[in-house]
This record gives structure tokens, C-alpha cells and sequence, in this order.
């Protein structure tokens, strides 16, 4: 391609040669500075000429960006919808969670009004403070512990109506799961403190002799039993009737070869007549631990079992122990009792 270039006083002809691929590396310059130039224009000029609401151009500029503008709220509306919706369900959760959370709490040993109170900052605020409306035939609970929520339409949720309630319920959530993880602490103390009472059988059999009086087989005279006697072939496992520690291993000569562990509060089970001890002081054993094994040494007229149960030294009636009656509560009272009232 060429290019001829005169000038109109001095009679000189310049020629200028191009071909294929400098043309087009020119178009291409051209384009690219083409739109550059459009997008200066539509960026200074025209998005001011709208927001500034210029009379000729704002209309323009609005009547071409008008379906893309239309567009872009559809979808954000349609977002918000969802994320409203999306609110609705997390309350609705959350409700059943605070529903869940009394009852477990209840079972914990925290009482109704300390739930209650320790919800009332985040539940006693009014819903009108969050600039969200109240649900239409609806009127706030009274009690400062009331459960519910801001009401969000779905028809014009806003984003921040919506980012306002989800920092609420997380505010909420915080206070359920500190309260659910105070619940699970009370709820392990008092585990804890069940696997401290004996109440499994230390040895599976029948009872032989109860606690009370009875005539002594040795003498005949009334006497009192201070435990329970379990009937065994000897060499039957001896297992811990609690978790505790190995507090006294000794030979008595009453007793035979006698076991004591210590369960704490005061709480002490005996183990006599045994063949065979397993452990030593200072173990820590577990509920259903093998600790020794039946015999019939002491004061003894056959291979048994002999099983105490003391607090604070007084003995007990282990089958009250046994058969669950005694708990944590139960023994902790009697503690107090025999502490109180001992002679």
C-alpha cells in the first residue's frame, strides 16, 4: 500500500509505503485508542452526567444503562431474598436451640431464672432498637428471659436490616453455647461424681448376710453387721464397686486380708476375708477394676466376700448403695448427717 504526500507550494511528492502487517498493527493502535477515549468519556462524562442528573445527557445515559441497572437490582433483590429467607431458618433453629438449651441446663442443675438471666442482655433488647419491625399480631414477651427474635419480611429486606440481625444471632449463639458448655461442665461434675459412689456389685452373686443385727456365728449373741457378706468360691474376682484410690492394704485379724479405697468426701468401701489382693496403696483403680479375689481368712466361716461402705468411718447399708438410692446427693447428705450428729 501506498501513501502519497504533496504539498501545495513546493511541487515535492513524498511516497509512504505500508504493507499488510503495519496496517494492521495501525487499525489495531487506532482501535485500542478508540477505546480508550470511549471509556474516559463514559466514565467522566457520562456516569457524572447521571449521578449530577444533566438534563439531556442524564436522560440518555439512563435510557441506555436502564436494563443493565434493572438487571443488577433483580439479582441483588433476589440475593437478599434468599439471604432473608436463610435469616428465617437460622432463628427458627435458634429457637429450638434455646428450647433445648433450658431443658439440658434444667438437667445440669441450673435453675430456670439463672438461664433466664443470664439471656436477658442480649434478649431483653426491644425490637424496635434494631430498625427492623415487629411481626404484624405480634407483641413482645413480658419476661426479660422471652424467647424470639426481629422480625424480617421477606417482601423488602434490606442489607443492613440483614447484616444487623445476623450479628444479634450470633451474639445469641455466643450466650447459648457458653451457657450449653456451663451445662456440659455441671453435667461431667455430677458423671464424675457417680463413678465416685458405689454402686456396682463388687462381687456377681446373692447377698448372704445383710446389714443389721444378727446373731454372730461365732457366738451366737446379737451383733451388728456392719456390710453385706456375697457367697463365693474362692479365687472369685473382687472388683471395685467405685473409681477411687487404694487407701489400705493390711491383714486384720477380724478382717482377713482387707482392701480400703477411698472414693473422697469421705466415702470409703471395704473389702475383707480376701485370698488375694491385687493392688497396693496408692493405686488408682476404676469402677469394675479386678482388685482382689474371695477367700475366707479373718474371722471367717467360709469363702465370701465381706463389703463395707463408710462415711466419715460410720458404716452404712451398702444395699441402699447397690440398688441406687444412695447418689451423689444422697451421700453428700449423709455425710453431712454423720458429721453433724456423730456420737
Amino acid at each position: 500500500m501506498q501513501i502519497l504526500v504533496t504539498h501545495g507550494t513546493l511541487a515535492h511528492t513524498r511516497v509512504m509505503h505500508f504493507n499488510r502487517w503495519q496496517l494492521a498493527g495501525a487499525l489495531a493502535a487506532l482501535l485500542a485508542v478508540l477505546m480508550l477515549l470511549s471509556g474516559l468519556v463514559y466514565h467522566f462524562v457520562f456516569l457524572a452526567a447521571a449521578r449530577e442528573g444533566w438534563p439531556v445527557v442524564s436522560q440518555i445515559v439512563r435510557f441506555v444503562v436502564r436494563d443493565e441497572i434493572a438487571q443488577r437490582e433483580r439479582f441483588m433483590r433476589q440475593n437478599l431474598d434468599a439471604m432473608a429467607q436463610k435469616v428465617g431458618e437460622v432463628q427458627a433453629k435458634l429457637i429450638r436451640l434455646e428450647a433445648m438449651g433450658e431443658r439440658v441446663s434444667g438437667l445440669a442443675g441450673v435453675k430456670p431464672e439463672d438461664y433466664k438471666a443470664m439471656l436477658q442482655p442480649a434478649d431483653a433488647a426491644p425490637a424496635g432498637s434494631s430498625g427492623a419491625p415487629a411481626a404484624p399480631g405480634t407483641s413482645p414477651r413480658p419476661t426479660p428471659g422471652g424467647r424470639g427474635g426481629p422480625y424480617i419480611p421477606l417482601d423488602s429486606p434490606s442489607a443492613e436490616a440483614l447484616n444487623g440481625t445476623l450479628e444479634r444471632l450470633d451474639e445469641r449463639l455466643d450466650q447459648h453455647l457458653d451457657l450449653l458448655a456451663l451445662a456440659e461442665s455441671r453435667l461431667f461434675e455430677a458423671r464424675l461424681k457417680s463413678l465416685l459412689v458405689p454402686n456396682s456389685r463388687p462381687v456377681d452373686g446373692p447377698v448372704g448376710s445383710g446389714f443389721g443385727f444378727r446373731p454372730d456365728p461365732f457366738s451366737g449373741r446379737t451383733a451388728l453387721h456392719t456390710g453385706l457378706d456375697f457367697p463365693a468360691e474362692t479365687g472369685t474376682p473382687i472388683l471395685a464397686a467405685a473409681g477411687g484410690v487404694v487407701m489400705t492394704v493390711d491383714v486384720h485379724a477380724a478382717y482377713g486380708n482387707v482392701l480400703e479405697i477411698d472414693h473422697g468426701n469421705g466415702l470409703v468401701t471395704r473389702y475383707a476375708h480376701a485370698s488375694k489382693i491385687l493392688v497396693k496403696p496408692g493405686d488408682l483403680v476404676r469402677r469394675g477394676q479386678t482388685v482382689a479375689q474371695v477367700g475366707n481368712t479373718g474371722r471367717s466361716t467360709g469363702p465370701h466376700l465381706h463389703f463395707e461402705v463408710l462415711v466419715e468411718g460410720v458404716p452404712q447399708d451398702p444395699a441402699k448403695f447397690l440398688a441406687g438410692q444412695a447418689g451423689p446427693r444422697q451421700a453428700a447428705a449423709d455425710l453431712a448427717t454423720r458429721s453433724g450428729g456423730r456420737r
